[in-house]
């Protein structure tokens, strides 16, 4: 994971022991997202970024997450744990202009959406 769990509580606002095995599985989902956007292996750090290499494990260009990615995460993981269905009904809805996909999208190895 590329982020700490206090990184993670506080983006969420929740205390540690509430939702944990939830919270967990969002912020695994919003990582493979992530990567999946990026169509690039992504690593915590240089080290394994190099024994991935090594290993013969990185892929095509593979790279060091970076606090931009690491944003749009928790952007992810917010939208997950604030919003547990697929339709929210009764609200106004407006998308930043900043989401997930502007953090994203510089660091992205194909074009497209």
């Amino acid at each position: 994971m590329f982020l700490t769990t206090p990184e993670v509580l506080a983006h969420l606002r929740v205390e540690a022991g509430q939702e944990d095995a939830l919270i967990t599985l969002y912020q695994g989902a919003a990582e493979q997202s992530a990567m999946d956007y990026l169509n690039r292996k992504v690593f915590a750090d240089q080290t394994a970024l190099d024994a991935a290499v090594a290993a013969g494990a990185a892929g095509a260009n593979p790279m060091v997450v970076n606090d931009a990615i690491k944003a749009a995460i928790l952007l992810t993981l917010g939208r997950l744990h604030a919003n547990r269905e697929d339709v929210v009904t009764g609200l106004s809805v407006a998308r930043l202009p900043l989401d997930a996909r502007s953090f994203l999208r510089p660091h992205r190895i194909s074009n497209g959406v």
